[in-house]
This record gives C-alpha cells, structure tokens and sequence, in this order.
C-alpha cells in the first residue's frame, strides 16, 4: 500500500476532488430543481442524461486519446467541466441543464478514462489488484464527502455550483504535475452484445435491472428526497448512505461470492433485498426507515455489479474476460437511461413513494430470472469459477478491464 501512495498519491488526490465535485452535481440538481419548481418527471429528463452521457464519452474517450494524446485529452475535458457547472447557476432551464448534464458527464467519463490509463502504467502486476481497489476507495470517499459539503451553502444560490467549478479546477494540478510518462493506451476488443446474451442471459437481463436500479439510486434520490419534503442534511445523509454500505459491503459479500453458486447468492441478494424494502415500505413517512431501505439497497446493489461480472467469466476464457465486462457495463447503462424517466412520471401520478417501488419492482425481476435461468442450465462447480473482483458501478470500462486483469490472471494460475 506505501507503494501505491508513493507512486500514485497525486492521481488519487486529483481523482478524489474530481469525484467531490461528480457526487456534488447530482444531489445539487436534485435539491436546486425542487426549489425551482421543476415535477419529478421534469428533473427524471435532466438525470437520465448521466447515463448518456457516460455510455457516450467512454466510447468516445479512446479515440479522441488516440489522436490527441492523454495530456490534451484531460486538459481540454475538466476545462470544459468546470466552465460548465458555472452554467448550471446561470441558465435555470431543464433543458439547459440536461444538456449541461450530459456534457458534464461526458467530459468527467473522459477524464475518467484518462486518469485510469494513467493509474494502470504506475501499478504493476503484483500490486495492480490493491491500486483499483485504492481507487475504489477514493471515488466513494470523494461521493460521500460531498454529501456532507452540500450542506455548506444554499442549494438556491450559485455558491455550490462555483464550488465544484473550484475543485474540478484545482484537481487538474497534482494530476497533470505529476504524470511523468505517457501511458501506452489500448483497449480490448469488443464482444458481440448477442455472443454476451449466449454466454449468459441472467448477467445481460440481469445487469440493465441493475442498471436501472443504479440510476435511480444515484440519480433521483435527491429529487425523491424533495418530493418527501426532507430537509438538505436529510437528502444528503440518504445519498451518502447509498455509497457507504455499497463500499462496506463489497468485500463481505465478495468473500461468499468466491464461495457459493453465484447465480443462487444472486437470487438470495435480490430476493432479500425486495423483501426488506418492501418491509421498510410500510413506514415510508419516517426518515429513519427511509434511510434504512436505501442503506439496504445500496448494500446489495452494489455487490451485484461485480458478482454479475464474475458469473459471466465463469463461462468464458480468460482472454474474452474483459471484452466481456466492457458489454456488461454497457448493458448496465442501457438499462439506466431509461429508468430515471419511468420513476418520474410514475412520482407524478403516484407520488415519491412509487420511486422506492420502482426499485424493489426492479430487485424482484433480478430474482424471477435468476430463478427461470436455474430451470434452463445447470450450476457450475464453485471450484472452478473464476476470482471475484469487486468493481464499483461508477467504473469506466477502462477501469473494468484493468481490474479483469487480476481474473484473468488467477484464472490463467488455475488452468496451469
């Protein structure tokens, strides 16, 4: 670990401002639009505009480094970042923000490619697995200290906005000072969306119901917070809580993912979860089982992600692993895009608590399948599957793919 903070300490404090200022706009959106006026299925518009945004520019993020260069690339994306966000506070217009949003998000997955580019060339084989795990780490620290600075200003001024304009800023420093080299960039090839379905339609089904699922947690739980009338320090505990029993819960439940049938511990994982969420539903009005539902929820979802991924290597080689995980996280964001826009109309007609049914809705046909899908293949020796690596759902595909390294590399070890 001394290495990897000896070696990549500037990145990951650059990542953890960069990640501040990411977690900041989201919640800030949520809040600021309520005060504005903005329905449910307004704000659902201007938050699915993420996931376009982060599908678009990890595809776009490669080509445009492989003809500018890394050092281009970031300078000219986090500039755009931060002139942006200034433009939140300025033009208060759905559309204006959707767009914006969608900008900002593109730049930040570009940034993010980058800077994960960057953060594989200073590790190497024997510490790679422990770099990506300390990146994990600091993205969610960067996301839940933003939800403590959230409240420092009034969401209804422009000072929070000018914050993160700041901190984007700042970030560009340590990392760009520090980078001695240019990192070799390359990308493995895509797999087939239709060879994915073939290698395992529970991962494929399953990972757009996640996505879904993340994109509500991460995108509208503001928004659904303001429909419920909680004060700011309230929201900000609901989003945090999210990230916290995610990252908390990811190495527990690793630990057993290495150990049982995965396609049972999902099952269990989703069934579990719509049942106690349904539970906590019955006193939705009281915030502190509100916070319950979305630490439950954030606790499972995020696991999901990763045992998802390395269910799906358990049925292919070693050298189709990270083509593999790039489709998966494509479908996650697939699945994502058009969540947001379902729950906001259904919070218009229904009202906020349909969000939260709208989850469970999605935990329950994640266990439906898993069960149908049990009825169709037989279960694979848990001696032969593959190593469980935890990825976080905020992963680019570049980050994804490192981190497969590690799999790919035990599941070589295993064969020989």
């Amino acid at each position: 670990m001394i290495y990897i903070i000896k070696n990549a300490w500037a990145l990951l404090i650059g990542m953890l401002l960069l990640m501040i200022g990411n977690g900041l706009q989201g919640t800030l959106l949520g809040i600021r639009g309520s005060i504005e006026g903005f329905s449910p299925a307004t704000m659902s518009y201007v938050m699915s505009a993420y996931m376009i945004g982060m599908l678009l520019g990890s595809r776009a993020a490669p080509l445009l480094i492989q003809n500018v260069g890394h050092v281009r690339v970031f300078a000219a994306l986090a500039s755009l970042i931060s002139a942006v966000f200034i433009g939140f506070a300025v033009w208060v217009d759905p559309v204006a923000w959707f767009l914006f949003r969608l900008v900002v998000v593109f730049c930040f997955s570009g940034v993010y490619v980058v800077a994960e580019s960057w953060l594989n060339d200073s590790s190497t084989n024997e510490n790679r697995g422990k770099t990506m795990s300390a990146y994990m780490v600091v993205q969610m620290l960067g996301i839940t200290i933003a939800q403590v600075i959230v409240n420092f200003a009034d969401p209804s001024t422009f000072i929070l906005f000018a914050l993160i304009s700041i901190l984007v800023s700042i970030s560009f420093a340590p990392i760009l000072l520090s980078v001695s080299k240019v990192p070799v960039f390359n990308t493995s090839k895509k797999m087939s969306l239709s060879k994915l379905y073939e290698t395992s339609p529970l991962c494929c089904i399953g990972m757009i119901l996640l996505g879904s699922i993340f994109s509500l947690l991460f995108g509208m739980t503001a928004v659904f917070g303001s429909e419920k009338g909680f004060s700011v320090s309230e929201i900000s505990i609901l989003v945090g809580s999210i990230y916290v029993a995610g990252l908390l819960s990811q190495y527990p439940i690793g630990y057993f993912s290495d150990r049982v049938d995965r396609r049972l511990l999902i099952i269990y994982i989703s069934s579990f979860a719509f049942l106690f969420l349904s539970l906590g539903m019955i006193m939705s009005n009281n915030f502190y089982f509100v916070m319950f539902i979305f630490v439950v929820a954030g606790s499972l979802a995020n696991p999901l992600y990763s045992i998802f991924i390395a269910y799906t290597n358990d049925y292919l080689e070693s050298g189709d692993m990270a083509s593999a995980a790039g489709g998966l996280v494509f479908m996650s964001g697939i699945g994502g895009i058009f969540s947001p826009i379902l729950a906001g109309q259904l919070m218009v007609y229904f009202g906020p608590d349909s969000f939260i049914y709208s989850i469970i809705f999605m935990f329950f046909l994640i266990a439906i399948f898993g069960i149908y899908r049990s009825t169709r293949r037989s279960s694979l020796d848990t001696e032969s599957a593959t190593s469980h690596v935890a990825i976080m759902p905020q992963a680019t595909n570049v980050a994804v793919e490192i981190s497969q390294e590690k799999a790919i590399e035990e599941a070589d070890s295993i064969k020989n």
